[in-house]
């Protein structure tokens, strides 16, 4: 398989879930000196990992959790953000400059910050009061921070059950949703190479809602925008009903993301709708994924992660068809902005 380590990606994903300890430290401190609100903090694909986090929450817990853009954040602020108030962050380089300027501001409210740095001695990784430094997997590392406030609020009574269950499978689990899926992306990759080719000013239309709309929203922009220059537009499947239908025709590409959560209902309802009208349509649906080991009422909980396992191997056809090479940049980072 392209671009495919196994052994790399099953340690990988142990390494994070190994981290539940130290996790489950700086949470339990958090909760005995109390707080008024929970908020995951990002930019981009961060932000996008921060709302996958934030609608887990809101559907199984009373606790108060909010999801805020780096960027929005300090230009706006925001009026029930106090000192007692706990940042959850992310940053993969610990040095993108509006979360710098956030955590910053943060900090002189008073509020606490627990970032995940992949780098240590970073500006982000130096300025947060509790840090953990591993690479990759953030979107992991925020559902078992989750998973802990959850618990500590009596609101996840299977907690060691589920962690056991992602202990003993879920690195498998990955790899096999990627062995399964790969034959799919590549069928895939050729398919959009040959409508791109015939249709470069098109845009691509992505679908998803529930933990789903942050990989929707982030699969859109980070890498079919960012990492292949592929004009897309993403919406939520709350939304598609109201105003996204009517320009859906026979030809129109739309790629639909079915998870597993309280939200599938809003997808699958999309998905009766769209062969009416478009011959144009693929649907991913993470319930075709057996999952071994995983029990039926935690599936949801995963089903981002098995959706970013199918759309590694997306990634990887693609950029082989198109010639692209996803580490490449026009400017992001380029130059100052």
């Amino acid at each position: 398989m392209l671009k495919f380590d196994k052994q790399k990606q099953i340690e990988s994903v142990q390494g994070a879930l190994a981290l539940r300890t130290q996790i489950e430290k700086v949470v339990d401190g958090l909760w005995e000196d109390g707080f008024d609100g929970i908020y995951f903090f990002g930019i981009g694909g961060t932000w996008a990992s921060g709302m996958q986090a934030e609608v887990y929450m809101r559907g199984k817990s009373s606790l108060p959790v909010f999801v805020e853009n780096a960027a929005e954040f300090n230009t706006t602020g925001n009026r029930r953000f106090t000192s007692r108030s706990i940042v959850i962050c992310s940053s993969v380089t610990g040095s993108t400059q509006e979360m710098i300027v956030a955590v910053e501001k943060i900090k002189k409210i008073g509020a606490r910050v627990f970032g995940f740095i992949d780098r240590e001695d970073t500006p982000l990784a130096n300025i947060c009061d509790y840090c953990i430094s591993y690479p990759g997997n953030e979107q992991l590392k925020f559902y078992m921070t989750a998973n802990r406030f959850m618990f500590k609020n009596g609101e996840f009574p299977e907690y060691e059950r589920y962690n056991s269950e992602m202990e003993e499978n879920l690195a498998r689990v990955l790899i096999e949703v990627e062995e399964q899926a790969d034959g799919f992306a590549q069928e895939y990759a050729h398919r959009k190479l040959a409508y791109v080719k015939e249709h470069p000013e098109m845009p691509h239309y992505f679908v998803g809602g529930g933990n789903q709309w942050g990989a929707t929203y982030s699969y859109a922009m980070c890498y079919w925008e960012e990492q292949f220059w592929f004009r897309t537009k993403s919406v939520t499947t709350a939304e598609f009903f109201h105003g996204t239908l009517e320009i859906i025709d026979r030809d129109t590409p739309v790629t639909l993301f079915m998870g597993e959560d309280e939200q599938r209902p809003l997808a699958e309802r999309v998905a009766k709708f769209l062969p009416k009208v478009c011959s144009n349509y693929t649907v991913i649906d993470t319930r075709d994924y057996e999952l071994r080991g995983i029990s039926p009422e935690f599936r949801g909980s995963i089903s981002h992660l098995v959706m970013h396992g199918v759309n590694n191997r997306v990634d990887a056809h693609l950029e082989q068809v198109f010639c692209h090479p996803m580490q490449i940049r026009r400017y992001y980072r380029q130059f100052d902005y």
